[in-house]
């Protein structure tokens, strides 16, 4: 660059919109609204399980027609321990992850709960360690991927 300041230009994307979720996706969130359970579809070609479950399969774009429910615990697969405040997100710190349901091949993401956070170098190194998590439900679902979250067992099981 000739020694120009970058152009930085303000701007604000707070906005209401809607969208149509299609039928895969309504199922889904109709199986978490009314169900508390979560569902994932079968490629037919690989067999593999994909959460949260797709029409077709990213992989091979072979279509799925075959739902399951898979288990409502899993293994925390990565991790972000957020910091920064974002509008309509919890106060920081929080944890967003990736985790993979038993029988799922495909991870979800979701907030992840029951870390002490006060810490976060330690919570870290919890967290690294890929602990077993177990979907938690709230008492009043809406069909939103945050009628749920994550919370880390700490009972020691390793599957």
């Amino acid at each position: 660059m000739d020694g120009t300041e970058p152009l930085t230009i303000p701007g604000n994307w707070n906005f209401s919109y809607r969208y149509f979720a299609g039928d895969t996706a309504t199922r889904f969130f109709s199986e978490l609204r009314d169900n508390s359970r979560i569902m994932g579809t079968r490629n037919p070609v690989s067999g593999n399980v994909m959460v949260p479950a797709r029409t077709f399969s990213d992989a091979d774009y072979v279509e799925t027609t075959e739902w399951v429910e898979v288990s409502n615990e899993g293994k925390l697969e990565a991790f972000s321990i957020v910091g920064t405040k974002f509008p309509g997100l919890p106060d920081p710190p929080f944890v967003l992850g990736y985790v993979t349901l038993d029988g799922a091949d495909t991870a979800i993401l979701n907030h992840v709960t029951g870390v002490d956070l006060s810490d976060i170098e330690v919570a870290a190194q919890e967290l690294l360690k890929q602990p077993r998590v177990k979907a938690v439900f709230k008492d009043q679902r809406e069909g939103r991927i945050t009628d749920f979250c994550f919370e880390v067992l700490h009972d020691g099981a390793e599957k």
